[in-house]
């Protein structure tokens, strides 16, 4: 396994390789109550956050090591993982 970290802004991302995936684990820092979209085009993974009743929306993307991606949101983490 080998592990690649970045930190853009508030967000801080993981990549984990394995022999047979990647795992991407970005901490959104969001509350419960903010809505995560996670669409993924190709290699490139695109998250919105609607933040509630506040009229902002976040919106970043990044790309991935490969098309075949499942997405997964879980306490404020997203976590990405991408078939070889």
């Amino acid at each position: 396994m080998s592990v690649q970290q970045s930190a853009g802004g508030e967000r801080f991302i993981r990549r984990y390789e394995y022999d047979d995936s990647w795992v991407i684990a970005a901490e959104l820092g969001v509350d419960d109550d903010d809505a995560v979209d996670v669409d993924v085009v190709g290699t490139t993974a695109i998250v919105v956050v609607d933040h509630g009743d506040r009229v902002s929306e976040t919106e970043f993307e990044f790309e991935l090591p490969g098309t075949d991606a499942t997405v997964e949101t879980n306490n404020g983490v997203l976590t990405i993982t991408v078939s070889k």
